[in-house]
């Protein structure tokens, strides 16, 4: 029987415009009532996504900062920094490369560049306003909670994550998103996460569904009983899932939990069409 369900956020629950479908929060609702555990999976902060999901904030966990902080019933269960020196040494790996900027937010917002020129450069290809980051490193002391990469030549990023892997490999993973490329210390990324959640509850992977999207959902996927991805995802994640759903687009997930909650509410186990390769429209056809 399904007992808890984590989800990514951009790219899967998140809707084209990267928004959280309304539904959602009377889904999470109804799951709870029904005794299975909602848990966001995001590289996103704790607060940040306490208020992307204010209806329902007390009635869900929180996988954060790709598995850096954990929250599940309340109780903060696990919370990581980065490390400033291993932050200090990063970045001058980066900025070998002129077109890549490195990131970091916390107790403050930073960029990493080395010049004011790369600086001004990086708030020609923001999407979201930066107003707030300062061009220096974290100082000893600052709390640092999570990383990620913007590019002005973002085709390039394969690339750098493959200099990255072979210079600071043994200090952090580099993984694609929907969204552009990230970073965890290296040993904790969402499964780490998901596998706290499930210790605090009891719970078995057999009894856990887990919705991605990416390469920083893999691990995730690859830990749970039932991994699930949406139509737009990656063509590793989909490999090893069990499900491939509607897009975010097209509220893949919110259709699939609603399929779950009507399932549950049967005398089911929440567990209908898992099993076999789903193919959204389609027929389902055995492994």
């Amino acid at each position: 029987m399904i007992r808890l369900i984590a989800s990514d956020m951009d790219g899967t629950l998140l809707d084209e415009n990267g928004e959280v479908p309304p539904e959602t929060f009377g889904l999470i609702h109804e799951l709870a009532e029904l005794g299975v555990r909602f848990c966001v999976s995001s590289g996103r902060s704790h607060e940040l996504l306490r208020q992307n999901f204010a209806p329902v904030a007390d009635e869900m966990d929180y996988i954060c900062s790709n598995g850096a902080f954990v929250y599940a019933g309340g109780e903060c269960l696990a919370m990581e920094y980065f490390s400033v020196d291993a932050i200090s040494k990063l970045a001058k790996v980066v900025n070998l490369f002129d077109a890549h900027h490195l990131m970091f937010a916390g107790e403050g917002s930073w960029s990493c560049d080395d010049t004011p020129e790369k600086f001004e450069r990086l708030h020609k290809i923001a999407t979201k306003d930066i107003s707030q980051f300062v061009r220096r490193l974290p100082a000893s002391g600052e709390r640092v909670t999570t990383g990620w990469f913007l590019s002005e030549r973002p085709e390039e990023l394969e690339d750098l994550a493959y200099v990255l892997t072979l210079e600071m490999g043994d200090l952090f993973q580099f993984n694609y998103t929907s969204v552009g490329m990230d970073l965890s210390m290296r040993g904790i990324n969402k499964a780490t996460g998901i596998q706290k959640v499930m210790d605090y509850y009891g719970i078995r992977p057999d009894e856990v569904v887990a919705y991605g999207d990416s390469m920083n959902d893999y691990e995730i996927l690859r830990l749970v009983g039932h991994p699930v991805v949406v139509g737009s995802a990656f063509y590793a994640p989909t490999q090893v899932s069990e499900r491939v759903i509607e897009t975010n687009a097209e509220h893949g997930v919110q259709r699939d939990m609603a399929r779950i909650v009507a399932d549950l509410r049967a005398g089911g186990d929440g567990l209908i069409g898992f099993g076999r390769r789903q193919q959204p429209g389609g027929e389902a056809r055995l492994d």
